[in-house]
């Protein structure tokens, strides 16, 4: 019976088909045991809550408030599947998604709900297109497993590589807007307003032209509101952002508080050498032109100048070579 079924299933789906139709009964398996496995025992407080609720609104007139939890929590119950368990590895990949813009609370668990989402959508997506090819015309394995496999590969790294790429635009943003964001700050503090009152305004001021620093610079306004420390939410934004000149400046104010010496002056200084490294960079991206163009010019004008030289030449010769041989 067993041989009946598998060349059965060659003879319709090629030499690898008893391996598909295992590899989809085991992915059915998966999906159908998952829920089972990762479904989360009812914590204590949450039957607490669930009791009390009626009776502190016997109404049911916040029932409307709460409606928005179930949707941020839909994932709740695959968390410990969707999130590391390691507290290292959350605190790294939290950070990741802080660095990247997300600062909501399901960020990590919806990084890899999407990989995961992602991945095996095209890996059946993949597993479709090949079956229907596979019927019109002969394919062979290489084509099968490249079908299948990349499609699944592309979908997994793909949330990755637009995390990496939001990371990058933020901090290139915040480079750019940092020397605009110090000059402001120098005014305001020299026009008598506090560092608070100063990082308040920087973020209003810059959030037109750099969304990505305003959003940093009102997270630590907002940490400094609810009673944190100062140097401590600024170390954090620093460990946030990641951009050396973010840091130097956090160390900057750190030492100047430490020490008791004039803020304005020290924002003076590190305002004026933000300038002067910002027409450094833009020096540096000048210089680098020549050398990038070096190669447009290579493919598009060498080919065409050889061809406009040589050309010539080579039809007389083949004209030569013609009437000699006649």
């Amino acid at each position: 019976m067993l041989d009946n079924l598998s060349a059965t299933l060659t003879a319709k789906f090629g030499p690898l088909g008893p391996l598909y139709v295992v590899g989809l009964l085991g992915l059915l398996l998966i999906l159908a045991v998952l829920p089972q496995v990762l479904k989360r025992k009812a914590e204590p407080f949450d039957k607490l809550k669930a009791m009390r609720a009626p009776s502190a609104d016997p109404k049911g007139k916040g029932q409307t408030l709460r409606r928005g939890d179930n949707k941020v929590d839909k994932l709740q119950k695959f968390s410990a599947f969707l999130e590391p368990q390691d507290a290292e590895t959350m605190s790294a990949a939290r950070l990741r998604m802080l660095r990247a813009g997300y600062s909501n609370k399901n960020a990590v668990r919806m990084f890899h709900f999407a990989q995961f989402a992602l991945g095996i959508g095209l890996l059946i997506a993949g597993l479709i297109y090949m079956t229907i090819v596979s019927q019109h015309q002969t394919v062979t394995t290489q084509f099968k497993i490249l079908v299948t496999l990349i499609p699944g590969a592309c979908g997994y790294y793909l949330p990755q590589y637009w995390i990496t790429r939001r990371v990058g635009e933020r901090q290139k943003q915040i480079i750019q807007g940092f020397p605009d964001a110090l000059d402001l700050m120098l005014v305001c503090i020299e026009a008598g307003q506090s560092l608070d009152q100063s990082i308040n305004r920087m973020a209003r001021e810059t959030r037109a032209g750099y969304p990505a620093l305003a959003d940093e610079l009102d997270t630590v306004s907002q940490e400094v509101k609810a009673g944190k420390e100062r140097v401590a939410v600024l170390k954090d934004m620093a460990e946030r952002v990641n951009v050396p000149d973010v840091s130097s400046f956090v160390t900057t104010l750190v030492q100047s508080a430490t020490y008791g010496t004039s803020i304005a002056e020290a924002l003076r200084v590190y305002s004026s050498e933000m300038r002067d490294k910002r027409v450094m960079r833009a020096e540096e991206k000048a210089n680098t032109l020549p050398t990038k163009l070096t190669l447009g010019t290579m493919l598009f004008t060498v080919p065409p100048l050889m061809i406009i030289l040589i050309g010539p030449s080579v039809m007389g010769i083949q004209k030569m070579l013609s009437m000699g041989s006649h």
